[in-house]
């Protein structure tokens, strides 16, 4: 009786076990991994196929950028923006067609430019220019009206025993929580590239010498200076001015920069993009942070000094008395160098460089409005604004999304690069279009030969006509991984990734990725073997610009 009673026992816990191991297994024909806007257009689009879609988003919000304070668009030619993409601004448009949206200004009041052209466009119905919170209450209703099983606080577990594969076939990831998604095809929608590293694709970090690509604007950029973003005056980099024995300040590398056009393996600069208001009756001032040292800021004040005066261009408005605002000048909200360890960083690690980004900014605003080293103009202006109340409430109204500009990209089937940017090289197999600027913010802070702070990596090059964006940059070699997209962390070169890294671009090939999804799993499951003219169909069916008109 005994042995029957242990033997029941032990068939009761395999059958829970059991039970327990397919609860925790979800299966889906399409994982996206992001909560980023391309994450989110490529969900929509697999979920109006008829097909099963997950979003595993290790955000909490959604919406990445666009809804993380990048709220003053950065368009280039709007009219190659489609499908979802438009959509969105069209969405955004809405809401502030009503009177109830504008809360603490009247729509009257409130200027309609945004990036040189017209940001609320009503021929098109669409609006360029937004509140955080508009951007993610409108991805949210995305999500809500189309049923979208969205995960949040869905981290991916690193490890390698957290990814199966079958051949150069990913079966099934693992997240943290320890529930195992299967899926068909999976998009590695994030800014970082997690599931696109984990797949052993292969990817770079950092800039290609001019010569690996026969580029002019890659590699290391030492006397390249294009958007005032560098020292024109003569600024001491020493604690002591003048006296090299006395140190270097806070965030100046003691490194030589590199010789002109090599490669390295740093990034651009990242910052939050700061949703600001100088209405008082929505103004929470800026705090003195933890660890504050006025000393972190003393470049800045040197400027001062030295008669520098465009410490407010950048604060971009949106909406209700709000601002976007950006990184403009030699020293600003960019924490120049301090980034390059992030894309392959752990959790972790991650979360103490976005805390050390948020310190210094904090301090920054909190200098300027404060510190009696700074222009009592300048100082009085600053004390005017202060963050929005109303915005990022869970996070003691500070951007919960930090601006990573660059992390890893994809080494895939077809690498772009600012020959296809500049027009120069046709590409075949377009999915969508860019037309930005070949934009890079610097890169690093360094002493000259003559013993001056200088920067190095800002580049801004005129685009001259919108530009394809070929499909073998969102799918990897067939040989690493064969039911993969990566919308994102796209296969192109350091500088030809500053013109095609805009929030709207994303999206775009998010859509397009989530298209091509279909069709493979139409087919064989194969992301390679999705045939183009059926592809550049479905595409051209949901609204997507694939070609200058």
């Amino acid at each position: 009786m005994q042995k029957i009673k242990i033997g029941l026992k032990l068939v009761l816990a395999l059958a829970f076990l059991q039970a327990e191991a397919q609860h925790l297994t979800k299966k889906v024909d399409v994982l996206v991994y992001g909560g980023t806007p391309a994450a989110i257009t490529a969900a929509l689009q697999v979920k109006q196929a008829g097909k099963s879609v997950v979003v595993l988003s290790p955000d909490q919000h959604l919406g990445g950028l666009s809804s993380g304070g990048l709220g003053f668009t950065d368009t280039g030619n709007k009219a190659v923006i489609g499908g979802l993409a438009k959509k969105f601004y069209q969405d955004v448009y809405d809401h502030y067609s009503k009177e109830s949206s504008w809360n603490w200004q009247s729509r009257t009041s409130f200027g309609n430019r945004g990036q040189g052209t017209v940001a609320m466009d009503r021929e098109h119905g669409t609006m360029w220019i937004f509140e955080p919170h508009v951007a993610e209450g409108i991805f949210d209703a995305w999500v809500r009206d189309h049923q979208i099983d969205v995960v949040r606080g869905a981290y991916l577990d690193r490890q390698e025993s957290a990814i199966q594969k079958e051949s150069t076939a990913i079966k099934s990831i693992k997240t943290l929580d320890g529930t195992v998604y299967e899926a068909k095809i999976f998009i590695d929608a994030t800014y970082e590239g997690d599931l696109m590293a984990l797949a052993k694709v292969g990817y770079t970090i950092g800039r290609e010498a001019n010569k690996t690509y026969g580029e002019q604007w890659n590699g290391v950029q030492t006397g390249v200076f294009q958007h005032r973003h560098h020292f024109i005056a003569q600024i001491s980099p020493y604690k002591r001015e003048g006296d090299p024995g006395s140190g270097l300040v806070f965030g100046v590398s003691a490194e030589d920069p590199g010789e002109y056009g090599a490669a390295d393996q740093k990034l651009q600069a990242y910052c939050f993009r700061m949703c600001l208001t100088n209405d008082a009756r929505n103004r929470r001032a800026f705090a003195k942070p933890a660890g504050y040292d006025p000393q972190h800021y003393i470049l800045l004040q040197r400027l001062f000094r030295a008669g520098w005066d465009e410490a407010f261009q950048k604060f971009d408005l949106v909406p209700n008395h709000k601002t976007d605002a950006n990184n403009h000048g030699p020293f600003s909200t960019d924490f120049i160098g301090m980034n390059y360890g992030y894309p392959e960083a752990s959790y972790a690690e991650r979360k103490s460089i976005i805390e050390a980004h948020r310190r210094y900014q904090q301090g920054l605003y909190y200098f300027m409005a404060n510190d009696p080293s700074v222009p009592t103009a300048i100082r009085t202006k600053m004390a005017d604004w202060g963050l929005a109340k109303d915005e990022f409430q869970d996070n003691d109204n500070w951007p919960f999304q930090l601006y990573i500009r660059e992390a890893r990209r994809m080494l895939g089937q077809y690498v772009t690069t600012e020959h296809n940017i500049l027009g120069r090289n046709k590409v075949e197999n377009p999915i969508g279009m860019g037309s930005y600027t070949l934009d890079s913010h610097n890169v690093q802070r360094y002493v000259t030969k003559e013993g001056y702070v200088q920067n190095e990596g800002d580049i801004g090059v005129h685009v001259p006509r919108p530009y394809a964006i070929s499909y073998g940059s969102i799918i990897p070699k067939s040989d690493e991984c064969t039911n993969l997209l990566v919308p994102v962390c796209v296969s192109s070169s350091h500088i030809a990734f500053g013109s095609i890294r805009m929030e709207p671009v994303f999206m775009v090939l998010g859509q397009s990725a989530g298209a091509a999804a279909v069709l493979a799993l139409d087919h064989d499951h194969v992301v390679q073997h999705v045939d183009y003219g059926l592809l550049k169909k479905e595409l051209l069916k949901a609204g997507q610009v694939l070609e200058q008109k």
